[in-house]
């Protein structure tokens, strides 16, 4: 049996622990109730990650995908719909919440691996001033994308989607769940991301390390309408700010490393025969493989994947991986995949 301490955990980016100093300044934070908007920890994560993304205010909620289906509520209707791409985290992994909880349609295209194509998305967009259809009053575009392997969204598809929008009445969700890592391997700054959106979901348990929590940054006005939903919800946390102090310890501390990450991904897949310029970020795909076979000897050895499909496995870096657990997940991988 493999010592914990051995495991190599590639399985995904949620799987980080908080450090030594995240959890010194957890155990140290400033707290209060914030359903009574007093945790002054939880009001500066919030002004910070608002001022981050250019955007007015901002709402720290528990997960990811509570701040996506509230963030695509605030702009859209229920009956009306929201447009995506077949794979966005919105419609595969968030348990049809937006047609359970809030009566939104969703409708999806299929792109190119997940990269936006602003053209094709804005062909399928359907008026509202049409009573025939089902109106799209938002689109929602991942970015990092997950099931494309981490790909970062074409600033200028993001650019022209957004500068389309502003004379269609379609309003624009980011599923920023990890723009950090976007941002890290463009260079393109997080407040360039967040003015090409109405409404942007970003979390902080993933790639940045925090045990939870995201923020939804929108308008002022729109961020008032949202603390209704978190309540409605059960969002509403009373002293969250020891969990608020990790993500500000995280913006501090992990977001400069990301690089790093990215940089263990490209040297994973340099040792597995993927092309290394085709990993954008922290996620290495590997397509044509026996997964169930892989996975399982893998795990048997210490090193842990996550299989995708039967012939796909999806490989992440993150903070608890260093490049020498890094080289030896690739001494064991090469050997399983070279039988």
């Amino acid at each position: 049996m493999t010592d914990a301490a051995e495991l190599v955990d590639l399985r995904s980016d949620t799987v980080t622990r908080p450090t030594a100093g995240m959890r010194r300044a957890m155990a140290e934070a400033e707290v209060g109730d914030d359903v009574y908007v007093e945790d002054p920890t939880v009001t500066a994560l919030e002004e910070r990650t608002a001022e981050l993304f250019g955007h007015e205010a901002a709402m720290f909620v528990p997960s990811g995908t509570m701040g996506n289906q509230i963030g695509m509520r605030l702009v859209c209707d229920p009956g009306q719909e929201v447009l995506c791409d077949a794979d966005a985290h919105v419609v595969t992994y968030e348990m049809g919440a937006a047609a359970a909880v809030f009566g939104i349609s969703t409708r999806t295209v299929v792109s190119a691996g997940g990269r936006l194509d602003a053209a094709q998305l804005i062909e399928q967009v359907r008026p509202r001033d049409n009573w025939h259809l089902t109106a799209t009053a938002a689109v929602a575009v991942e970015n990092s994308h997950n099931r494309g392997g981490g790909l970062v969204q074409p600033l200028e598809e993001l650019q022209a989607l957004w500068d389309w929008s502003r004379g269609a009445d379609v309003a624009v969700h980011l599923d920023g769940a990890r723009i950090w890592n976007a941002h890290a391997a463009s260079g393109v700054p997080l407040s360039t991301y967040g003015r090409l959106a109405d409404t942007a979901s970003v979390c902080f348990s993933k790639g940045l390390g925090a045990p939870v929590g995201s923020v939804l940054v929108a308008s002022a006005e729109r961020i008032a309408a949202a603390r209704l939903w978190r309540k409605r919800l059960g969002g509403g946390m009373r002293q969250v700010g020891v969990l608020a102090a990790a993500c500000l310890y995280a913006l501090d501390h992990h977001l400069p490393r990301l690089g790093e990450d990215h940089e263990h991904a490209r040297l994973l897949a340099k040792r597995l025969g993927v092309d290394p310029a085709a990993v954008e970020t922290n996620m290495v795909v590997l397509d044509g493989v026996e997964a169930p076979m892989v996975a399982e000897a893998a795990k048997a050895r210490g090193v842990l994947v996550s299989q995708v499909s039967a012939s796909r496995i999806r490989l992440v870096t993150h903070l608890d991986v260093d490049r020498a657990a890094v080289e030896r997940a690739a001494d064991v991988l090469t050997e399983l995949l070279d039988r």
